[in-house]
């Protein structure tokens, strides 16, 4: 029995454009199958006759799964009118999208691929998958850093999940995370007082950057392929949060700790600015 897929993910899978855009061709009219015009949420297979514009739907491209190691500068977007964007870098002949980002600052390994159920898969934080980054900062760390650093830190209305931490040099440290909010690493040194001066992802789940230079790039090996569909089989599709809000105790202890944290940093501010007043004096 042939295997369906609703409409508009079956004709982004072809690269013929989003799944957005599928449903706006679904919307206009513009598609048939089989002859008739869909209603959205229709369910499709290889055996039937999609014509868009009255022309055939080309059939789905093999899937493709790369290792690419951005540089910086490098914009992790498909937009083409943003001259920096991966997609363009790579010139790819066909249409492929990052899984994830990493900022245009920082450089490092990223997925990219045409098939869109691997990429929440992979994201998802509550599916505990590794990213290994070797960061730099402006200023000397110590063994205080590192473990507040690994410990969590309130960032973005939320706790970050532990994660192991492990200073490699005065300034350089190894960190390994298994979510990824919005500039986290960076948002986390920001909060202990450091700013990043280079950040670089080595690793995601078992993928390394194996001597990939940057701007290089390969596809996935058929052994790397098999090692993350085993990771990422079962995995939820739905985003889990650092900390389950809705749980009481663990709720008002997130909320006791960021009002801590943000008092203890003002004190350290108001301090920092007596002595700094004693020293004109």
């Amino acid at each position: 029995m042939l295997s369906t897929t609703r409409l508009n993910k079956y004709i982004s899978e072809t690269g013929f454009c989003s799944r957005r855009e599928a449903d706006k061709l679904i919307d206009d009219g513009r598609i048939k199958v089989n002859g008739k015009t869909p209603e959205m949420g229709l369910k499709v297979s290889d055996s039937d006759d999609i014509l868009i514009d009255n022309k055939p739907l080309k059939a789905k491209p093999k899937r493709v799964y790369i290792a690419y190691n951005k540089p910086v500068g490098v914009t992790c977007t498909t937009e083409k009118k943003i001259k920096s964007n991966i997609v363009s870098a790579i010139n790819y002949p066909e249409r492929i999208f990052p899984i994830g980002r990493l900022d245009r600052p920082s450089e490092g390994l990223i997925f990219l691929t045409n098939e869109g159920d691997i990429v929440n898969k992979i994201l998802r934080a509550g599916n505990n998958h590794e990213k290994e980054y070797i960061v730099t900062v402006d200023k000397s760390i110590n063994k205080r850093f590192v473990d507040r650093m690994a410990g969590g830190l309130p960032i973005l209305d939320t706790v970050t999940k532990k994660c192991f931490v492990k200073q490699t040099g005065d300034k350089k440290f190894t960190i390994v995370l298994t979510q990824g909010l919005n500039r986290q690493i960076r948002r986390m040194c920001e909060y202990l007082g450091y700013e990043v001066t280079a950040l670089k992802r080595v690793r995601i789940m078992n993928v390394n950057l194996n001597g990939l230079r940057p701007g290089q790039w390969r596809h996935l090996s058929d052994k790397e392929m098999s090692e993350i569909n085993k990771a990422i089989k079962g995995s939820a599709k739905t985003e889990e949060g650092s900390i389950d809000l809705n749980k009481k105790d663990k709720s008002v202890n997130v909320r006791r700790n960021v009002a801590r944290d943000a008092k203890m940093k003002k004190v350290g501010q108001r301090k920092q600015g007596t002595l700094s007043l004693n020293k004109r004096k």
